[in-house]
């Protein structure tokens, strides 16, 4: 199949800290039934008092965080809508412990830029341990670029991560260590985090255990399952049998006949 054309995948956009207190207010207000405009507000006074300050690029930060904020969870790209939606129910009612998931695919599909660092993170990191910051910037500097822009954003989100505590700082600038290692067995979140992937990547279909050893979510643990039940659980994903021990997966189009007995 071929690469779904969605200039998201080559863009930055996300060059701000994103801490995941931010995101969980963010839903929390969107869940309570607030318009855009209302979630708008709340965000500005709950973060005001952090961007404070008479400097101008500190208040136009401010202003760049929320647009992150809403992106995510208020006004996501059309095509992220139903994604969007399953996610906010997942949240309504999973353990609180058990968001950080859902955060992180939402994230991982608005701005695909926090899943390709967290891939060279959680690959870094399966490889030797540790994750070096300047490493993780040449890898990420060879993907989008030799600008400043690249190199301040790429350290932003690995600030995120930090504070998301899946990455742990060392004695050492710029080296870190695994923190938070959830493990993740409910099939309904699995099946959502595999849909989330696909619409972080351009390729329009991948295999079934690329999603689950993905070091782009490399905090995660995921539990082993068959393409055939991701594909009962979730209308919006289909699979594709290639070769004798391989299934594919890739979104659903709307042409296609959702799996039966699959949920909406």
């Amino acid at each position: 199949m071929s690469a779904r054309p969605n200039r998201r995948y080559n863009q930055i956009g996300l060059d701000r800290l994103v801490r995941l207190k931010w995101l969980e207010r963010t839903a929390y207000l969107f869940l309570a039934g607030n318009e855009a405009p209302a979630v708008k507000t709340a965000l500005q006074e709950d973060l005001q008092k952090m961007f404070r300050s008479n400097n101008t690029k500190i208040r136009g930060s401010l202003d760049k965080t929320i647009t992150i904020l809403m992106k995510i969870w208020v006004r996501p790209p059309h095509d992220l809508h139903p994604l969007h939606r399953e996610g906010l129910k997942l949240l309504s009612h999973l353990p609180r412990k058990d968001h950080i998931a859902v955060h992180w695919g939402m994230a991982m599909a608005v701005y695909p830029f926090w899943g390709n660092i967290a891939a060279h993170v959680g690959r870094l990191l399966r490889l030797q341990g540790t994750a070096v910051a300047s490493q993780v910037q040449r890898r990420v500097r060879e993907q989008y670029g030799e600008r400043d822009t690249v190199s301040r954003a790429a350290q932003r989100v690995l600030r995120s991560f930090i504070d998301w505590e899946v990455l742990k700082e060392t004695s050492k600038k710029g080296i870190y260590t695994a923190g938070l290692s959830l493990a993740i067995a409910q099939v309904e979140v699995i099946a959502w985090l595999a849909e989330a992937f696909l619409h972080a990547h351009p390729n329009g279909s991948v295999a079934l255990r690329t999603v689950l050893d993905s070091t782009s979510l490399f905090p995660f643990r995921l539990s082993p399952i068959s393409a055939d039940h991701l594909v009962a659980v979730s209308g919006r994903l289909d699979v594709l049998r290639h070769g004798l021990d391989q299934d594919l997966i890739m979104l659903r189009t709307k042409s296609q006949p959702a799996a039966k007995g699959s949920g909406s």
